[in-house]
């Protein structure tokens, strides 16, 4: 039987997030997603965290190596970090794809120059590949024509984050003694304990 009393632990990312939007966290829409290459290698890179039908997703193009991983694993970890409220959250995650017309939907909201570089994944060049220069490369996507009006391409794609644990950790307590719950989701609900910090 679920904690009867446990905060559902993504309402409660969902709110710090929001609290450090209040305090201009340069973190609030960003996580860390950690995955393994095809060679067994760990990799980890930056992305921004989206709310999309009341659910957390990344988007990334096909093209990149990293979509593959996140796309196929059967397990990813997410760091959302917030240095204003001094709180991470640890996830255990794993995906579904967002539908490709939300894709779009939310492609279309994008700044030009993401869109641009979508484009030229899909048209030019793969994401990380290498190219003579960072001047060749604004070049060549200087040069890059497109339609109007701007669509997304067929490599715009998106999954919705799926946590089946979520740690908490808040390091800014009165005390000096580190808070750290672990919440883990279960047929019946959220699951809670407190660890050792």
């Amino acid at each position: 039987m679920a904690d009867d009393d446990v905060r559902d632990p993504l309402t409660l990312l969902a709110d710090d997030r929001a609290r450090a939007r209040e305090r201009d966290d340069p973190c609030a829409s960003l996580c860390t997603l950690a995955s393994v290459d095809a060679a067994g290698h760990p990799q980890a890179r930056t992305l921004v965290l989206r709310d999309v039908d009341d659910r957390l997703a990344v988007f990334g193009n096909e093209t990149s190596p990293k979509w593959q991983q996140m796309a196929t694993a059967a397990s990813l970890a997410v760091v959302v970090w917030l240095p204003t409220l001094q709180v991470q959250y640890r996830l255990q995650c794993t995906t579904r794809p967002v539908p490709k017309p939300r894709v779009h939907e939310s492609w279309l909201l994008r700044p030009e120059t993401p869109k641009r570089l979508d484009w030229f994944y899909t048209r030019e060049a793969a994401q990380s590949t290498a190219v003579a220069s960072r001047e060749a490369l604004l070049a060549k996507l200087e040069g890059l024509t497109l339609r109007e009006p701007l669509l997304a391409p067929r490599t715009a794609a998106g999954v919705f984050l799926e946590p089946a644990a979520i740690e908490r950790l808040d390091l800014a307590t009165d005390d000096g003694v580190h808070d750290r719950v672990l919440y883990r989701r279960q047929a019946d609900g959220w699951h809670t304990v407190t660890l050792v910090p």
